[in-house]
């Protein structure tokens, strides 16, 4: 399994969710909560099935929405075990 990245994390959102004008996602946006980022539930839940699949991970219902920033999401994912094929 490859480790996602920061990078990984942003374009998976943009492309969920597209991306709030106000926002630069290019900066450092690392440890800024999502909803500052313009990104609610909704948008992240979709970003967990994605990540899901593109990634082969599967993350604990209970513990896929306690990722309030960016960080935390990819060390979230990055910790989660893979599925077996």
């Amino acid at each position: 399994m490859s480790r996602i990245t920061i990078e990984d994390l942003t374009r998976i959102m943009r492309e969920c969710a597209g991306e709030d004008e106000a926002v630069d996602l290019d900066g450092d946006i690392a440890d800024t909560p999502f909803e500052e980022l313009g990104y609610d539930s909704l948008a992240l839940l979709e970003a967990v099935a994605r990540v899901e699949r593109e990634y082969g991970v599967k993350l604990a219902d209970d513990l896929a929405g306690t990722a309030e920033t960016p960080r935390q999401f990819v060390d979230l994912v990055n910790g989660a075990a893979p599925v077996a094929v």
